[in-house]
């Protein structure tokens, strides 16, 4: 069994919040999506603004940029790649899951204080 213990379940899931929403969202990783989607932002008649993404061109470009335009798809493999570096290299897995779940759990505070503040 991978999972010891509740905690380090708990761990993994943050960790894989994180690193997948890095990846799919954040600004700071934009240039490795680029090579794959548009990010389209269009002002919506309120004043908002969405962002839509187009997806670049054929076979594996393609795959990967569909992979992540895909939250769910990303975090699949997010977490199968977390799960095998913790399998077969602990000592490097072991800090980057613990990085990965405070910052998760952070964000997630950081959500939950944000709605109940009114921002």
């Amino acid at each position: 069994m991978l999972f010891t213990s509740w905690l380090l379940f708990f761990i993994f899931a943050l960790a894989a919040f994180r690193l997948t929403r890095l990846i799919v969202y954040d600004k700071i990783t934009a240039f490795l999506r680029r090579p794959f989607i548009d990010e389209l932002e269009i002002t919506e008649p309120d004043g908002s603004v969405s962002t839509f993404t187009k997806v670049k061109g054929k076979g594996l470009r393609k795959w990967i940029g569909e992979l992540l335009s895909c939250y769910w798809c990303t975090g699949v493999w997010v977490s199968a790649f977390l799960l095998v570096l913790y399998k077969w290299i602990p000592i490097v897995a072991e800090p980057l899951l613990a990085l990965l779940a405070i910052a998760g759990a952070a964000a997630i505070i950081e959500t939950v204080t944000g709605y109940f503040m009114g921002e």
